[in-house]
């Protein structure tokens, strides 16, 4: 594939790494723009040990030349054995034996500060919140988050060489796929692990022109400096580089993937390019590309305060919102921020809370009329029926949260539990984040909403998070008592709610569900 032959890996050796430092060789995975001359970018964290001056390096506003390394630094690029097209299979195949790689030299060009994408991530990180990346134990440095090298590879060089087909990220839009290219745990067993695909949607944007792109893309440490792809009727077109493979906000795993745009790192790195002779193509217009599910339901979703608490709301109808109860205390002011949609401006309402179950009840729910009207809205189309295994995608204000809007991560519908054989409970693969409690979960082949989130899962011994596998109240339960509300404007619709058997109730308590004994 296209996206394979763009990426490589880097790898460092060298005896001058600095004091503390574990032992090498340090690798991470890298992205090869340029055959003319050769080029390749990857992430700067990776030069860390070989700093002069240590990581009081990262604090520049500029570019640091080569010898702002210690000496006796290796770099070599690692590529998959080169292809060629067997015309009679339309295969690929290696023109190299099996698990041959090309190895080439390397010489560092500069070391690249991204100010934009700097800029975007205090945008949307706030220290408030805690956020770190890579690692568990955040034990990665965060000021090298905005770092990238550029190498000179003469192996590379080709004389008929160009550069690999690129897109800028401002055109993205939320719920769009894309392919992730980059090599877990770096130069280890490349054999294995050199140049894996992962497939996901646009996240979330933040950031002049797109600055910074959350994906829900699945990577791990090492991916960083691989690239992020768009497909086109040309060919998949680079649009990113992966920044961090890990996110982490507080002690959560928010289970996305932190990219930085191939655009603004170029315009970071005019200087650096125009020095060395390059010249950087223009950018061609992109098709339109083909979307997820999630443009329709951003203009479903919304975000709900009440008081310090916060979390995601789905729209039902210009003046209906539901939400979970936990979102909301009954009595308190609501505040409700919607995002723009199709022919309608970003707006706040205020709302009053009508109906929420009670605590006792396993039904999280709470009914919410807005104090106005929203212009034009269209409502979503409610399911009837779930497929196991059709694909789904989550809207809702977790991770970002308030400060870029809601986001959009997509998995599929991972089971239906039932009792009495009516579904009571969704489980979905999607990456459910703090603050997604209560958005919409809509089916990408219907494009029918399906339910509402309530929770994803947590490990309170372990005090883990897993964001992958998550809870939602299918719009089943809810549809007849939604129609009973709008017929009679009559909050006690939705007293049902509270009266659920026990077998619901075994079920949302992560249960077995009550029945006869099985025979031994």
């Amino acid at each position: 594939m296209a996206e394979e032959q763009a990426c490589c890996v880097v790898s460092l050796s060298g005896p001058a790494a600095s004091p503390g430092a574990a032992a090498g060789p340090w690798s991470c995975s890298g992205v090869v723009l340029s055959r003319s001359p050769g080029l390749v970018l990857c992430h700067g964290a990776i030069f860390a040990p070989f700093l002069r001056d240590g990581l009081d390096a990262w604090a520049q506003p500029r570019a640091l030349p080569p010898d702002a390394l210690r000496p006796g630094l290796r770099i070599l690029v690692l590529q998959s054995p080169a292809r060629t097209r067997a015309p009679a299979l339309g295969l690929d195949a290696p023109v190299s034996p099996p698990g041959a790689l090309r190895r080439h030299e390397a010489r560092l060009l500069a070391l690249v500060p991204c100010g934009t994408f700097r800029r975007a991530l205090a945008l949307a990180f706030g220290p408030a919140e805690r956020w770190c990346f890579g690692g568990e134990a955040a034990e990665d440095e965060p000021r090298a988050l905005h770092w990238f090298a550029w190498l000179r590879v003469p192996g590379l060089d080709a004389l008929n060489g160009g550069w690999t087909a690129w897109a800028g990220a401002g055109g993205l839009r939320k719920g769009e796929w894309l392919v992730a290219c980059g090599s877990p745990f770096g130069a280890l067993c490349p054999d294995l692990f050199l140049n894996t695909l992962s497939r996901g949607v646009v996240s979330n944007l933040a950031g002049e022109e797109n600055a910074l792109v959350l994906t829900d893309a699945r990577c791990l440490p090492g991916t960083e400096g691989g690239g992020a792809f768009v497909p086109s009727p040309a060919g998949p077109r680079l649009v990113a580089v992966i920044a961090a493979s890990f996110c982490w906000k507080g002690a959560e795993w928010v289970g996305l993937t932190l990219l930085c745009s191939l655009a603004a790192i170029l315009r970071s790195s005019a200087g650096v390019l125009g020095e060395a002779g390059v010249t950087v193509p223009t950018v061609a217009p992109v098709a339109e590309r083909e979307a997820g599910d999630g443009q329709d339901s951003l203009a479903w979703a919304a975000l709900v305060e009440c008081g310090a608490a916060w979390g995601s709301g789905v729209l039902l109808g210009p003046r209906l919102l539901l939400t979970c109860r936990h979102v909301v205390e009954v009595g308190a002011p609501l505040r409700v921020t919607l995002a723009h949609g199709p022919g309608r401006a970003a707006a706040v309402f205020g709302g009053r809370v009508v109906f929420a179950t009670e605590e006792s009840s396993p039904f999280d729910v709470a009914v919410v009329e807005l104090e106005g009207s929203v212009p034009r809205f269209v409502p979503p189309r409610l399911a009837d029926t779930f497929l196991p295994g059709e694909e789904v995608s989550v809207v809702g204000f977790g991770a970002l949260g308030r400060a870029c809007g809601p986001s959009v991560t997509a998995g599929v519908l991972s089971a239906v539990v039932a009792v009495a054989g009516r579904p009571v409970m969704l489980q979905t693969t999607c990456a459910v984040h703090g603050g997604s409690s209560g958005g919409p979960l809509v089916s990408s082949r219907s494009g029918r909403l399906l339910g509402i989130v309530a929770s994803n899962t947590r490990d309170t011994d372990a005090g883990a998070t897993y964001p992958h596998l998550n809870f939602c109240l299918p719009m089943t339960v809810l549809r007849p008592l939604i129609a009973r509300y709008r017929r009679t404007g009559d909050p006690a619709a939705f007293a049902a709610l509270n009266r659920a058997g026990e077998g619901v109730r075994a079920a949302w308590r992560l249960q077995r569900q009550p029945g006869p004994p099985h025979a031994g």
